[in-house]
């Protein structure tokens, strides 16, 4: 009969499952599947840190040129009503590619956020009078003219998003 073996997190938690990273004893609470098997929360951490290459400078760089950019595909967008649902994807596409260019293909989860947040407000800010307006207890009848500047906004910083973070959407 072997000794008892417990959770290098739960000691009070009996186990003999391993992680295949470093091997210690983890419970079913503790393991995270993979696709090579079941690792401690802290093996996972750590590998994908190794994916993190953005450096500080890119965080500043990747939310000021999607914001320009923005700010300029939606003057450009909101003036063409219905056709900015065909064109906002695709400058959210262009935008995203041009933070990963100047960035230099480098990657962090908060460089993608943080260059969603730029489209976001770059599309926004055609729409910031109209909601002053509002605020201030204006006329209503500008409420019709958010429509095309929040399109535009929504599907250019999804799109942006799902770009930059290499999310591939509708492939196995």
């Amino acid at each position: 009969m072997s000794a008892a073996t417990y959770c290098y997190n739960h000691p009070q938690t009996e186990t003999s499952l391993r992680c295949n990273n470093c091997d210690r004893y983890i419970c079913t609470k503790c393991a995270v599947h993979t696709p090579t098997g079941y690792r401690c929360r802290e093996c996972v951490r750590g590998h994908s840190k190794v994916f993190e290459t953005a450096k500080p400078l890119d965080y500043v760089l990747g939310f000021v040129i999607a914001l320009v950019l923005s700010f300029i595909a939606g003057l450009i967008a909101t003036r063409l009503g219905f056709f900015v649902i065909l064109l906002a994807p695709a400058a959210g596409s262009i935008i995203a590619e041009a933070v990963r260019a100047v960035t230099g293909r480098r990657r962090s989860p908060l460089l993608f956020r943080l260059t969603a947040a730029g489209v976001a407000i770059g599309g926004l800010w055609y729409a910031l009078p109209v909601l002053l307006s509002l605020l201030s207890g204006g006329n209503t009848s500008f409420l019709l003219s958010l429509l095309w500047p929040a399109v535009y906004t929504l599907l250019a910083t999804s799109a942006a998003y799902y770009r930059h973070a290499g999310i591939q959407m509708g492939r196995r």
